[in-house]
């Protein structure tokens, strides 16, 4: 009877699953066909080139220590929110958005729109250089990855539905990302890594 119950919950996870990666390639709008030629070369060149290690490594117990559990299973562990339950949804102050993980500067709110699928999206990072991008087959379905490129902390995904100039949709989750609000002195964890890296962005 146990291994019975046993089995049922095994499918009923497996089943969850498949159904939360449909859901969310619905809401994405975003299907195996829409890939972005451009991008996926680059998911390539970029993955290969992260390889060699980021500006930023930590251990997982620094991390752990450095995030709450909820943004390190979003940074760490390429989680994804539930859609429409990030702080930054239906947000649009003007300001920088920072890695949470490491203070890196990665989007501005002057490139950020409302995509109505329920994540924060932004038509291009602040800079080229601020993020990477990796290829991700799981759930079944052919994504590119979008990380930090000072450590490879997961941010969430770009698609090719996005509006004019880059017709992308970076669809970013809320707990991999620090807003600071324009004219605001960020916090000391954005202070740090510009002291230490400096930034080709606008960040004032």
């Amino acid at each position: 009877m146990n291994r019975q119950l046993g089995l049922i919950a095994k499918t009923a996870a497996a089943a969850a699953l498949i159904l939360a990666g449909a859901l969310y390639v619905f809401a994405s709008g975003q299907t195996e066909g829409d890939a972005i030629p451009a991008a996926r070369q680059t998911a390539t060149e970029t993955a290969t080139d992260a390889e060699g290690g980021y500006p930023i490594e930590l251990s997982e117990s620094q991390w752990r220590e450095r995030l709450s559990d909820f943004e390190y299973y979003i940074l760490r562990e390429k989680g994804t929110e539930r859609a429409f339950s990030g702080e930054y949804d239906g947000f649009y102050e003007p300001g920088i958005y920072y890695s949470r993980a490491t203070g890196q500067p990665l989007f501005s709110s002057e490139h950020k729109y409302d995509s109505r699928t329920g994540w924060p999206s932004f038509w291009q990072p602040i800079d080229p250089d601020a993020v990477l991008y990796k290829d991700d087959d799981s759930l079944w379905m052919r994504r590119i990855e979008v990380v930090d490129s000072s450590s490879g902390s997961h941010l969430g995904h770009v698609f090719s539905d996005g509006p004019q100039p880059t017709g992308r949709r970076y669809c970013i989750n809320s707990a991999a990302l620090l807003f600071v609000p324009e004219g605001q002195q960020p916090p000391p964890l954005v202070q740090d890594y510009l002291a230490r890296f400096g930034s080709n962005a606008e960040t004032d």
